[in-house]
């Protein structure tokens, strides 16, 4: 695939974030391609289609999806994880590039972040919540 040349400005950026997995998002002018760390978003997320839906349902509100490319840096989590960050990164950016939209935005649940993390494991139980069994005698 193609290498980008990551030079874009820092106000230019969306980052989503959800459950362990990070998004920062870059939206250029173009034909309306998905490249997700320097590959292609079909072949980055196994050609599921739920995901490629998901991404790009911040932009088919306002009908821009053959109006933008999109270049995603994701890290950490499982890729269900990966396309919502993604897409809370482009609806954000889409709020920081025209403010009016941002109403439509919050009204589809865009901006809204899933704020569920892993919980710490507590000392005295094997994880967050598991005992160690319990013996009467």
């Amino acid at each position: 695939m193609e290498n980008f040349e990551y030079n874009f400005q820092k106000d230019n950026i969306g980052i989503g974030r959800r459950k362990q997995s990070t998004a920062r998002v870059f939206l250029k002018p173009g034909k309306g391609q998905l490249f997700i760390n320097n590959l292609s978003g079909e072949s980055y997320l196994q050609y599921n289609t739920i995901y490629l839906e998901n991404i790009l349902s911040p932009l088919k509100i306002f009908g821009l999806e053959n109006k933008y490319d999109i270049i995603a840096l994701v890290k950490g989590g499982g890729l269900t994880g990966q396309s919502h960050s993604i897409k809370l990164g482009i609806a954000r950016l889409l709020c920081k590039t025209d403010p009016e939209k941002r109403s439509s935005l919050k009204a589809s649940g865009l901006l809204t972040r899933d704020a569920r993390i892993k919980e710490r494991k507590k000392y005295g139980l094997k994880k967050a919540r598991k005992a160690p069994q319990f013996s009467k005698r």
